[in-house]
């Protein structure tokens, strides 16, 4: 958590401090990201950082966890939208399709996904996967138990199985357009949202089995 002189921070400020953070390290990563370059271009001493954070972790931590928040608030908002009377397996390409259409229309976190997930420092790394990891399982978890109880995914399914392949999905797909060499099968890179629909419509095919209640 913050230190309470952040909060006493004007709002625009906070606001200003957190984007320039989010560029900096989606474009650096965390650990090698400058906190000189932050500092500078949201107009404030060096030094402040360490008013409102008690160390670096904490501040990693924190903008990991504030761009986590907005991506599933929103997808929450557009999960909201989507036909809830069809099967789970056309639900989940809907939701992909949004995800993909979300991660291209937001740079910003997408940059702090990619920080998050090809952080090389083992101590940050486990910081803020950890953080954005509980936002995810915030939407996951209660949307299969949900589609269990509506009988599209079967009984005997592993839930935990079937999460930790939506988990790996997830970031595949928000990255894999825009970073090289993230797939070197489906030719994601450069794709388009619309572009990337057959290949998400491809992978949740191929996991159908693990899900698919027996005819």
């Amino acid at each position: 958590m913050p230190t309470s002189t952040w909060f006493r921070l004007n709002v625009a400020k906070r606001a200003r401090v957190l984007e320039v953070a989010m560029k900096e390290f989606g474009e650096h990563g965390y650990s090698t990201g400058s906190l000189n370059t932050i500092a500078r271009e949201a107009g404030i001493a060096k030094g402040s950082l360490f008013q409102y954070f008690n160390d670096k972790l904490e501040f990693f931590a924190f903008v990991c966890d504030e761009a986590s928040r907005r991506i599933r608030e929103e997808m929450e908002q557009r999960m909201a939208r989507i036909d809830f009377d069809q099967q789970f397996d056309e639900w989940l390409f809907d939701v992909m399709c949004d995800w993909s259409e979300y991660m291209e229309a937001h740079p910003l976190e997408r940059g702090v996904t990619a920080a998050t997930n090809f952080e090389l420092d083992n101590s940050v790394r486990a910081v803020v996967r950890d953080t954005a990891n509980q936002h995810y399982l915030m939407v996951v978890h209660p949307s299969l138990q949900l589609w269990r109880e509506k009988g599209q995914i079967r009984a005997d399914a592993d839930l935990e199985v079937l999460a930790t392949t939506i988990l790996s999905l997830l970031p595949f797909l928000a990255l894999a357009p825009y970073y090289d060499g993230l797939d070197p099968i489906h030719g994601l890179r450069g794709r388009t949202p619309a572009q990337q629909r057959p290949v998400i419509r491809q992978l949740i095919a191929g996991y159908r089995p693990m899900f698919a209640p027996e005819k």
